[in-house]
């Protein structure tokens, strides 16, 4: 043990009863020498500090034997008597190596809470490893409301906790039975991610906490090499509008089935020689022991608070950076090896004798009793005597900032020359952000705003840079967070739950996008599904320079997939919305930053469009989720469905070639596709139109072509309700043809031109072509002659 300046502190009873640690639980002399300069301090009481860590001990051996009983058993028996047979479950599962390794590092976040009277934030990027906490949850009754009276530390509680875990129960609506995953969920207290997508937390946590707020985040060592980004922390953090970050590295040194790149490189000396370089100030500290952690948290936040608060400071900040050294699954059979990840032990106890005695044996090493382990929890959970919430009720898991103040559009005449939607949106982007001033503001941004013309977004909001750049719109506090990762930069927006966010990407850059995006919806409508309401305004992902558009770069940039992606989501949360003129896509940001807890994909065209709404009727457009544009459905003969600006126009050329020979057509621009589907569940059935609200829309008994954005496969069947069947119905779009085409190109490779719109629509109708088409054009649009004679009809 090492030396220290006062012996009182080495021989008082409260140093010596932590000191001697507990179960699998020991105390290296870094970090006792750490723990006695803490107690030194003038804001500690040395004995109380001492007994909370003791009881920290406790509870984390308590807790790491309850997360073995919820991978292998099916009870557990509180008098520490080894389990029988058929206490075991037949098919074990857990994720148990990392779960283990979680439970010191959030007892250590509690405990730091409760030294410092402060309930901070938390994030864990390893959502499989949720055991841990529903472990602890349980033991301190800090549970979710679907939990309460389920589970708690009761020998009932916990068995029920134990044959809950990956029971894979299901109702019969189909859904769930008990209210605990394999993944962290709306039912995990205090969990604000399922983590699901490994490498998303890493990215996001730098954005989440306001100022005045702490956010430990605990990230995997594992998401270090799935995700870049999280490498530029100390970039994007700033004093001036962020809270406190304590990243924690859980460094077991194992992904699943070999070691990760930090210990194939040389391990923690070799990442913090990185981290350093990045930014960041990493020290390292001893993974298995909740003290550490403790002392981790609260020495992170004073250097980083030193910093804010120093008036010389220069970013980069030198973000504190905790390694915690440790192997997987420790303190339990198996720890260090592959099998550690999942089921640590040789083989399954309900089989194999062995097994069961290592399970036994291991078991009894953790065992707390029931009363210790209530003293533990009578040291911990002291939030009613300290005045604050309990680690459920954490400020980000209590987002729910003031609705927004949206200003009043400046509508564009019809009248008016055609111009650019982007230029609209861009401009009433920024006069959100001047009316909403108590707002943080976040753009997450891979490329070019002023190539997608966003310039005033970028003129007002300025890239986050560390050294700005003379004559370019760079600044220090600049909302604009801009780098060519798509992940990292939409995780900016994602994270922002506290103020006005936006997203804008190329349509086929969004794709890499999807995993966060997804990550996002499904945690949201998880949420609702447990009545729990989303707080955060709905984040819009604007995308342009789009597949009908995009000449520049080849096919690989024609990509409308993740439209078509997000509308396989349930569409109350996951909206995608197709504006076609300037007065459209101002209704619709207007429509997405009225909502709670969704993501918004609006594909915009940056290139100029004519008007098609006034102000009022883009209003009614985007609230009905669909318009007449020309025609009247009253004695149609056809009705022309189109979803997107270049769509709209082809079908308008269309229909005014077919009315020129006395055809009766009516033209309809759908904004938002997923308001017209079959609903899925009562959630999206009230998000969607109502039979009514449908057949005022689309009539019964007239033909309909729908002229899609998307691929027309999946168009057809999201809109399964407005299909009348192949000889009543037929739809066009994007057929995966491309290259260095501009968009009449790109119409017509893809049989989308208002020519082809006629050739697929005559039959539904009973008409022939012929009537409506040239020799030359039908030449044209068979292959056979020059896409030069499809000669646009006058409008």
């Amino acid at each position: 043990m090492a030396a220290t300046t006062s012996t009182a502190f080495e021989h008082s009873p409260a140093f010596e009863h932590w000191r001697a640690g507990y179960g699998p639980i020991t105390h290296s002399d870094e970090t006792v020498e750490r723990i006695r300069a803490l107690a030194q301090s003038p804001k500690q009481n040395p004995d109380a500090l001492y007994r909370l860590l003791a009881a920290a001990d406790r509870l984390t051996s308590a807790a790491m034997w309850t997360v073995v009983h919820m991978t292998y058993a099916k009870r557990v028996d509180l008098s520490g008597a080894s389990l029988p047979l058929e206490a075991f479950k037949a098919t074990p599962e857990g994720h148990t190596g990392g779960s283990l390794n979680m439970v010191p590092a959030f007892v250590g976040y509690l405990a730091a809470n409760t030294l410092s009277a402060t309930t901070r934030s938390w994030v864990m990027g390893q959502g499989h490893c949720v055991a841990a906490i529903e472990a602890l949850n349980a033991l301190t009754g800090d549970v979710s409301d679907a939990q309460k009276g389920r589970y708690d530390r009761s020998e009932k509680g916990l068995s029920r906790l134990a044959a809950d875990f990956y029971s894979y129960a299901i109702n019969a609506e189909g859904r769930p039975a008990v209210p605990i995953g394999s993944h962290a969920g709306p039912n995990t207290a205090g969990a604000i991610s399922e983590g699901g997508y490994l490498g998303f937390a890493e990215v996001q946590y730098v954005h989440a906490p306001l100022p005045g707020e702490s956010l430990v985040a605990f990230v995997s060592d594992g998401a270090f090499e799935e995700q870049r980004g999280s490498d530029w922390t100390a970039r994007w953090w700033r004093a001036e509008d962020s809270g406190l970050v304590v990243p924690i590295m859980i460094l077991n040194g194992r992904r699943i089935e070999e070691r990760a790149q930090i210990a194939q490189q040389g391990g923690a000396d070799w990442l913090a020689d990185h981290l350093r370089l990045n930014g960041f100030d990493p020290f390292e500290i001893d993974g298995r022991d909740p003290a550490a952690f403790v002392w981790a948290i609260l020495t992170a936040e004073e250097r980083l608070g030193r910093f804010a608060g120093d008036p010389a400071r220069v970013y980069p900040a030198p973000i504190p950076y905790a390694i915690a050294n440790t192997v997987k699954g420790f303190g339990f059979p198996g720890a260090g090896t592959n099998a550690a990840h999942n089921l640590p032990l040789a083989g399954n106890p309900s089989r194999d004798e062995a097994a069961r005695t290592a399970f036994n044996e291991a078991a009894r090493v953790l065992f707390v009793p029931q009363e210790e382990i209530a003293e533990a929890v009578s040291a911990i959970a002291v939030h009613q005597e300290q005045k604050r919430p309990p680690e459920s009720r954490h400020p980000l898991a209590s987002r729910r900032p003031s609705a927004p103040s949206l200003p009043q559009p400046q509508w564009t005449d019809k009248s008016a020359p055609a111009d650019c939607a982007m230029h609209a949106l861009d401009r009433w982007f920024v006069s959100l952000v001047n009316a909403n001033p108590s707002h943080r503001v976040r753009v997450g941004n891979p490329d070019e705003l002023r190539s997608n013309h966003m310039g005033a977004t970028l003129d007002r909001l300025r890239h986050r840079v560390n050294t700005p750049e003379a004559g370019v719109a760079d600044a220090v506090d600049g909302a604009v967070i801009t780098a060519l990762n798509e992940e990292a930069v939409a995780a900016a927006a994602l994270a922002n739950k506290g103020g006005i966010n936006l997203i804008v990407s190329y349509e086929a850059f969004a794709m890499k996008m999807l995993g966060g995006l997804r990550q996002e919806i499904i945690f949201a409508r998880h949420q609702s599904t447990v009545g729990q309401s989303p707080g955060w305004i709905s984040v819009p992902l604007v995308v342009t320079s789009h597949t009908w558009e995009n000449s520049k770069n080849e096919q690989s940039h024609q990509d409308p997939t993740v439209g078509e992606a997000l509308l396989g989501e349930m569409s109350d949360t996951a909206r995608v919305l197709f504006p076609v003129d300037a007065n459209s896509a101002v209704a619709t940001m207007a429509s997405v930053f009225e909502g709670r807890g969704q993501v918004a994909c609006v594909i915009v065209s940056k290139r100029d469009m004519p008007h098609r709404f006034d102000g009022a009727a883009a209003v009614r457009f985007v609230a009905d989720g669909a318009a007449h544009i020309d025609g009247q459905v009253d004695g149609a003969e056809l009705q022309i469905v189109a979803i997107g600006a270049y769509q709209l126009e082809e079908a308008l050329k269309a229909a005014h070639r077919l009315k020129e020979h006395g055809r009766r057509v009516v033209v309809t621009a759908i904004s938002e596709p997923g308001r017209f589907r079959i609903p899925r569940d009562p959630i999206e059935a009230r998000f969607v139109a109502s039979d009514e609200e449908l057949v005022r829309l689309f009539p019964v008994d007239v033909p309909r072509l729908i002229v899609s954005h998307t691929r027309p496969e999946p168009m057809l069947g999201l809109l399964r309700r407005l299909d009348s069947g192949p000889k009543h119905t037929v739809a066009r779009g994007y057929i995966s043809r491309g290259g260095t085409l501009d968009a009449a190109g790109l119409l017509f490779a893809n049989r989308c031109s208002w020519a082809h719109l006629i050739d697929a629509a005559a039959p539904l109708a009973g008409w022939s072509r012929n009537e409506f088409l040239t020799v030359a054009q039908r030449n044209a649009i068979d292959g056979k002659g020059s896409p030069a004679d499809l000669t646009t009809p006058t409008k």
